[in-house]
């Protein structure tokens, strides 16, 4: 048995674990694994790959990124706009799967995001036997409670928001930190609750700055004069909608800027001094979290269990501390948003975060 694992989307702490998880144990079954390197772009003839043993994923659990390379662009692209999908080529698909036929690649396991993971949907419906696994540092996958990336996100934004609130404290002024979180506040309010935040604002609690203001007015007359606000990129500002930037971002407008105008509004409401601060890939880079280390290898080793059993066409999948699976086609286009009534929302709201309704 020979079996080919690629990385697709956006890079992602503990990547390389799952990388490790999948070698090691496809070694266990005496089966080789052929890495593709820049994701579905090494299928493309004459491919782009390299054989992979258990020496050569030596050290990598604790590296950042992927040994492989990834891209969100080219030819097998399924985002082209915000919630639109589209279906790649049959001619991309032949020469694509020529790679795999030449290869004698019996199953081959696709690391990506809901974009990614569309298209693996679309080529095990073509005939490929496709095995995914979930990659998004935004965690806004509805068929898994929790996928690698995210912890390390999180953590990146409370050591970002531990360093602020000393600059904050010095000089009493409000601080604006911009997250990622296209459609869904995970990184948001998990960063925000754990760093400190007096504030959070998502993309699935409509805010108003004027109520924001007169929060941090009222925390100012109690003596507190710094006050941290997260913000995630996805949130709408008022009267304005998301905020963009020129360019797209794998086929989708890219989003950032809205901690500036955060910042500038509330300062003008407040009369306090307000700075922004966009933390942007620093939550993709650097090290994995020993929790995403784990899932990663976990995923990685499920993912070889359902090639091992033929049973292609699934995700894996991680409810309730265990690693199972689940259909992809029951995993792409339906996102796990914050619910606004939610334990974690009301919780936050309880210790005195105002998310700005």
């Amino acid at each position: 048995m020979r079996i080919g694992i690629l990385n697709s989307g956006g890079d992602c702490p503990g990547l390389n674990a799952v990388i490790h998880g999948v070698v090691g144990a496809a070694h266990q079954l005496g089966w080789e694994v052929i890495g593709f390197r820049d994701g579905f772009e090494g299928l493309l003839p004459p491919g782009d790959f390299r054989i992979l043993t258990p020496t050569d994923t030596i050290g990598i659990l604790k590296l950042g990124g992927t040994i492989l390379g990834c891209t969100n662009k080219g030819h097998f692209a399924a985002k082209v706009g915000s919630g639109d999908v589209a279906e790649v080529p049959k001619e991309i698909i032949d020469r694509a799967k020529a790679t795999l036929d030449r290869l004698e690649i019996g199953a081959l396991v696709v690391v990506g995001g809901d974009g990614s993971l569309t298209t693996a949907l679309q080529l095990y419906r073509a005939g490929w036997p496709v095995v995914g696994v979930p990659k998004t540092i935004d965690n806004d996958l509805c068929a898994t409670a929790m996928t690698f990336g995210f912890d390390s996100a999180v953590t990146t934004v409370v050591d970002g928001l531990d360093r602020l609130n000393t600059t904050a404290e010095s000089h009493k002024r409000v601080m604006v930190l911009e997250v990622m979180g296209r459609h869904a506040g995970w990184i948001a309010l998990w960063g925000g609750i754990a760093g400190g935040a007096s504030v959070i604002l998502i993309p699935e609690i409509p805010f108003d700055l004027e109520k924001v203001a007169a929060f941090i007015r009222q925390r100012d007359a109690q003596g507190h004069h710094a006050s941290l606000v997260v913000v995630a990129e996805g949130a709408k500002m008022p009267d304005e909608g998301i905020v963009t930037l020129a360019g797209n971002c794998g086929g989708e407008v890219r989003l950032g800027g809205i901690g500036e105008r955060v910042a500038k509004r509330l300062q003008e409401l407040t009369g306090k001094e307000t700075r922004a601060t966009t933390l942007g890939h620093l939550q993709r880079g650097g090290s994995p979290t020993s929790f995403d280390r784990i899932l990663g290898m976990r995923f990685g080793v499920m993912a070889v269990k359902l090639c091992e059993e033929k049973q292609f066409g699934r995700m894996v999948s991680y409810q309730a501390y265990h690693v199972d699976s689940v259909l992809i086609e029951e995993a792409v286009n339906q996102l796990r948003l914050v619910e606004p009534d939610s334990e974690l929302v009301l919780a936050a709201k309880a210790v005195g975060i105002c998310m700005g309704d």
